[in-house]
């Protein structure tokens, strides 16, 4: 949509002169600039579009009141929470279709392959081939694709589980399958992680609220190879910390991306992600890493995001791997809820998190997972309005 300003048009010798004909008017779009992907779509299409999901799914939450939607697992009895945020009801597990080709770990949540991996204790980085580098980059162009819509539908007063069947049935239209999915048997489409949640956050019936700050991590499967990604959003007006918070976790994955080419050693990302996050006044958190992906859900090489770590291997063209440095507040230090799956923060203050799949190509790097309309090989600068639901 555009709006017509007239012009002021400069006439030599006489002066400055308003001019309302045709040939004068110039065309100004409005602010923001142009929509890629999803983000064209028109609103109420939009709207439309996630009405129709959601009744497709409302067996999930139908009949629940607004008392059980509150309760929480029987397992956090007794949990000592580490802030005032709690988690609620967890609805039940999504069936996928028959027709939609699925992980090995689709039925016993058990990733075979990834812990034949851990067993033979190799070191070795797949080399991909050039049919692997374009299913990757198929797949992860449907994640993107995955994580704007699901982005684009937070805001607050949404629920978690709101978002996970948002992100499912945006899967299930596309032929994919939710990689977190019962991989390891996680009970849900997409890990939500609120405020003082580092990651791997079960959805849930707790709404959104104005001045949370949420982490969506999406991941695909397609084809037999996977996709992941995410992005931390800010919900309305959000206070200075947090501000500082998601702008330092946002330029802590930037900083590595000009060193990812063919020779660059694996261990020295984690140097300047540690720097950007110190200079800030954050912490990096220590216990989880980037990942190699493909065929694997998780694979090699680990990729450390803290200085002097001592990750083996050395970038070679066609490495496929992820940079996903989760940022706290202030500590390092986290807990694991009695759920076997959220990490938080232990001192209770928030912690945000930004995530991209990269292949090393002959020069340099491509972004598999970058934003329609932005560069594939270098991450566009911060913007935070970008990031506001």
């Amino acid at each position: 949509e555009e709006e017509v300003v007239e012009e002021e048009v400069f006439t030599k010798g006489t002066g400055p002169t308003i001019t309302n004909n045709d040939k004068s008017k110039k065309k100004k779009k409005k602010k923001g600039g142009a929509k890629f992907g999803i983000f064209a779509m028109p609103q109420d299409e939009f709207d439309d579009m996630c009405k129709r999901w959601l009744e497709a799914t409302k067996d999930q939450v139908e009949g629940l009141t607004d008392e059980q939607k509150k309760e929480m697992n029987p397992a956090f009895i007794g949990y000592e929470f580490e802030s005032d945020h709690r988690p609620w009801h967890v609805t039940k597990q999504m069936k996928v279709p028959d027709n939609i080709p699925k992980p090995e770990y689709h039925e016993t949540g058990d990733p075979v392959s990834e812990r034949a991996i851990k067993a033979n204790r190799t070191s070795t980085i797949p080399i991909n081939t050039p049919e692997d580098m374009d299913k990757m980059r198929e797949v992860c162009a449907i994640g993107r694709e995955v994580l704007d819509i699901t982005s684009r539908f937070l805001k607050a007063g949404v629920t978690a589980d709101e978002l996970d069947r948002v992100c499912f049935m945006a899967c299930m239209e596309r032929g994919v399958y939710p990689s977190p999915l019962n991989y390891n048997k996680f009970p849900k489409s997409l890990c939500v992680s609120v405020n003082e949640v580092i990651c791997h956050g079960i959805p849930d019936c707790r709404p959104v609220q104005v001045g949370d700050i949420v982490n969506l991590d999406i991941s695909v499967f397609k084809d037999g190879y996977h996709s992941d990604l995410n992005e931390t959003f800010m919900i309305g007006k959000c206070d200075e910390a947090a501000e500082n918070l998601v702008r330092t976790a946002y330029e802590s994955l930037a900083v590595v991306v000009p060193q990812i080419m063919p020779g660059t050693l694996y261990r020295e990302l984690g140097n300047d992600i540690s720097r950007t996050a110190h200079k800030a006044g954050c912490a990096v958190t220590r216990t989880y890493s980037g990942h190699g992906i493909g065929k694997d859900f998780h694979g090699l090489p680990n990729v450390s995001h803290v200085a002097r770590n001592k990750t083996i291997g050395i970038m070679r063209e066609s490495h496929i791997f992820t940079v996903e440095p989760m940022i706290n507040e202030k500590g390092w230090q986290d807990n694991l809820w009695p759920d076997n799956w959220t990490a938080v923060t232990r001192d209770g203050r928030r912690s945000a998190q930004f995530e991209h799949t990269f292949m090393v190509t002959e020069t340099g790097v491509e972004i598999l997972t970058a934003r329609p309309g932005t560069s594939r090989t270098e991450i566009m600068p911060y913007d935070p309005e970008v990031f506001r639901r």
